[in-house]
């Protein structure tokens, strides 16, 4: 019986082991190897030149986690709160965007940021940048937002809030209701409740948004190069021209990857431990 049960497991073990293990495999591989074939440490040894590159990558990787968990986490608690028919419609509005191609929903907000974009010309019409011109002596035709640090962080935030909101309101939608109200039965208002119950047994939905949104924010490059134009090179961006652009050198592109999988994973290995102590924490 267990040998029949094994069979059913051949497809998956061999699909995990021809596209998770063999790529990571090859990435280890080129990561310590020369051109060659010879075994080196000189594509991690030349990653220094590139520390740019690496500090802005999880800068704005973090600021768009803050922002995405500052906005999520009231907008998710404030779903969990109203009825069942309002939730459908609140979390079908949540995940909408998510039903569109990602590269479709970022190249919507390169019109709406251009210099002769949506905003721009709203701007224009309103009198707004004439006012901010006459207030500051300044001689903008146009409020530079494309191809900015600002429009990169936009436009992480904007595609992976839903993968901040959902974890949020998974956790405090099934939040047990009696412990609201014992809490509130020995003299606690509502901030004491959030900050006493709410907040502590809604962290293990808070870190894994975190987790859903950092990870992808940190290695994205299609945002960068769309929004950024090119200016604003994140590791997605420099990984891929070391493997497809002018620079080639897939064994230095291998290396950096390597390196933030490492990153990544310890990160993930942190912030789930912390989760796990805080839920113990609380269930003491």
């Amino acid at each position: 019986m267990k040998s029949k049960r094994a069979l059913f497991a051949v497809p998956y073990v061999g699909w995990l082991a021809l596209f998770v293990v063999a790529p990571i495999v090859m990435v280890v591989i080129y990561a310590f190897s020369t051109a060659g074939g010879g075994f080196t440490l000189e594509n991690f040894a030349r990653m220094g030149t590139y520390a740019t590159v690496f500090t802005r990558s999880f800068w704005l990787a973090l600021l768009a986690t803050l922002i995405c968990l500052l906005i999520g986490y009231p907008v998710a608690y404030f779903i969990s709160r109203e009825g069942p028919r309002f939730q459908r419609v609140a979390m079908m509005l949540v995940m909408l965007p998510m039903w569109m191609n990602f590269l479709l929903r970022t190249y919507s907000w390169m019109s709406i940021l251009e210099n002769t974009g949506l905003l721009n010309r709203l701007f224009q019409s309103i009198g707004l940048i004439g006012l901010v011109n006459r207030i500051f002596g300044t001689s903008y035709d146009y409020f530079p937002m494309i191809n900015t640090q600002g429009a990169v962080v936009l436009g992480m935030v904007y595609n992976y809030l839903p993968f901040m909101i959902l974890p949020i309101y998974s956790v405090i939608e099934k939040m047990d209701g009696s412990l609201l109200e014992a809490a509130r039965d020995l003299g606690a208002n509502g901030a004491g409740v959030f900050r006493k119950v709410i907040l502590p047994l809604s962290l293990p939905g808070v870190l894994s948004g975190v987790t859903m949104v950092f990870v992808p924010a940190v290695s994205t490059f299609a945002i960068s190069r769309l929004l950024g134009g090119g200016t604003q090179m994140m590791l997605g961006d420099l990984i891929e021209q070391q493997f497809l652009g002018g620079a080639y050198n897939p064994h230095l592109g291998a290396a950096i990857a390597l390196v933030m999988m490492v990153i990544v994973v310890v990160c993930m290995v942190v912030m789930n431990h912390f989760g796990e102590g805080e839920e113990q924490a609380v269930m003491l």
